[in-house]
């Protein structure tokens, strides 16, 4: 934790700062400010204007956006500045890390460069000195191999790797301001730690003051000295992080506590379904890519990358299980290989007893429609051009179970299943919040009445009361409907809530499985005792948060 910090003069002061669309008020009259060398969270469901407010701060609000009131940095009112003065402040003065990596880096250009170019830019570094640079900046955000990693392009990073990136080009002019909206979402366990303390070394080394946006309340109260609480575009409850963690006043501030999923009591105490005819079985599977090297390149360089090896696992038919790793562990891999997206080069994948690689013609449609997939973005995994209903309707007429007609009625039953609002129907995906898009995604992976539903990382992204609704309506679904639930996840919490057995993951290979309750409480592997270790409960934080506050 930081140490207490003199208020006399704040770094940022935002007053009355209102942000509307036409009539519509999305940010009504905010006023909050950030101390030098402070860590300040803002935490509140999705669409309450969190992000909205710090674009505000970066000068980056949606050209419809209209802002009012004051944003003064150092003294001056940042929503006076031309674009050609927020140009030379962006990157120097105020650095921001945004939530969806994919979205900001680009995929025509090697991640060194990327990271490189406003340390050139701002500080006046030579090619040279900014290679430097940015290789100890990987580093120092946890890439491994940084030296040559520099050299990839953002398709070869795994999302977690790319969120890391983006966080070492954030903080190379070293700014006075950071402001990290959602920056360990797509991360695990032992990643998102090691970013978070990296947030608060930066913090007490450099005197760097941060806004930490974040839905999860646990990294709020290990990293931030103030917290802020906002619902519906306005501060509903703020204060020092122990107090409103321990002693929320609003009654929106108890929901959000009461939401978190990580409490180790809450696990799931369903027994585990006999395994004797398993639904799904993964037996000795391997997925290894070519290498990437040309033939003048080292041996070492064109050896194939081994993704997965040697994976055995099996699923039950009704059985949720969880695996769980790494960013880069293989866990996506192996979701993939199970759908026929990518062939293995090793092992088999036998669906109801059938190898999956053999099935060609009907036989394959029909696998297809028996198992289905959910994916963590649920924006890029949409088509934009289509209403939610007719997202969920097109795979159930495409496969020739009904006419047009039939599968839109067929489509508005399963969006009353997930809980989608009638009003929400004609409305495309960029005009729906994370938790309704996902909740569009889920009904239609449920289009097909499939018996396997692979749920890859599809809450990560989302703030906890919506990950607390998906996880519940995804029980309840599973209870109706005797679907069995492979569930990819890092967040351990959420696979002790809703998980009978899972599988730990490290570097392509199984280190650990087990019931739920055998493996957190009483992990063998150093690895998975790693990952529990690294896990951070809001209670202890808010303790040690209080203790430090207290000195």
């Amino acid at each position: 934790m930081t140490g207490r910090i003199d208020t006399a003069q704040p770094l940022l002061e935002v007053a009355d700062l209102t942000i509307a669309f036409g009539a519509f008020k999305a940010v009504k009259g905010v006023s909050f400010h950030v101390n030098a060398g402070e860590i300040l969270g803002i935490v509140g469901e999705s669409g309450s204007g969190k992000s909205l407010t710090c674009r505000a701060l970066m000068g980056i609000l949606p050209r419809l956006a209209n802002a009012t009131g004051s944003v003064r940095l150092a003294g001056d009112n940042l929503l006076d500045l031309t674009e050609a003065k927020w140009c030379a402040l962006r990157g120097s003065e105020i650095g921001m890390i945004f939530q969806n990596p994919a979205s900001h880096l680009d995929p025509l250009r090697r991640i060194g460069a990327q990271v490189a170019a406003p340390m050139k830019r701002h500080l006046g570094l030579s090619q040279r000195a900014a290679e430097e640079r940015t290789v100890r900046l990987l580093e120092d955000v946890g890439i491994r191999d940084a030296a040559k990693r520099a050299r990839s392009y953002p398709h070869e990073f795994s999302g977690g790797m790319k969120q890391r990136a983006m966080i070492a080009a954030a903080i190379g002019c070293n700014p006075k301001l950071l402001i990290a909206d959602e920056p360990t979402t797509a991360l695990d366990v032992t990643v998102q730690s090691r970013i978070l303390k990296l947030l608060r070394d930066l913090n007490r080394d450099r005197g760097l003051s941060v806004i930490l946006i974040s839905h999860d309340l646990a990294a709020v109260a290990a990293t931030c000295t103030r917290v802020i609480v906002m619902r519906n575009g306005e501060i509903v409850e703020e204060g020092a992080t122990a107090d409103v963690i321990s002693r929320p006043q609003h009654e929106y501030t108890k929901l959000l506590l009461a939401s978190q999923p990580n409490d180790w009591s809450k696990a799931s105490a369903d027994p585990s379904p006999s395994l004797a005819a398993p639904l799904l079985s993964v037996e000795k599977l391997g997925v290894s890519f070519a290498g990437k090297g040309s033939i003048f390149s080292s041996r070492e360089a064109r050896a194939p990358f081994r993704a997965l090896e040697g994976i055995d696992l099996q699923i039950a038919p009704g059985e949720t299980v969880g695996v769980v790793g790494e960013s880069g562990s293989g866990k996506s891999t192996l979701a993939r290989a199970i759908v026929r997206q990518i062939q293995p080069s090793a092992g088999r994948v036998r669906f109801d007893g059938e190898d999956i690689h053999k099935l060609q013609g009907g036989a394959l449609l029909a696998f297809r429609r028996r198992v289905q997939m959910v994916f963590q973005n649920p924006y890029d995994s949409l088509n934009p051009r289509m209403t939610a209903r007719d997202a969920v309707a097109e795979p159930i007429w495409r496969h020739g179970l009904a006419d047009r007609r039939t599968a839109l009625a067929r489509a508005d039953a399963l969006l009353d299943s997930v809980e989608l609002a009638a009003t929400l129907r004609e409305r495309r995906p960029r005009q729906l919040s994370g938790g309704q898009c996902q909740r569009v995604g889920l009904a239609r992976a449920l289009a097909l009445e499939p018996e396997l539903l692979i749920a890859d990382e599809i809450t990560s992204a989302l703030d906890v009361t919506t990950q607390a609704q998906i996880l519940e309506l995804l029980k309840r679904l599973q209870r109706e409907r005797q679907l069995a639930l492979f569930y990819i996840s890092h967040d351990l919490g959420v696979v002790n809530s809703i998980c009978q057995r899972v599988y730990v993951f490290k570097t392509g290979r199984i280190v650990e499985s087990g019931p739920v309750s055998q493996v957190l409480s009483r992990p063998q592997d150093p690895y998975t005792q790693e990952l529990i270790g690294s896990i951070t409960h809001l209670k202890t934080a808010a303790e040690q948060e209080h203790a430090h506050a207290s000195r």
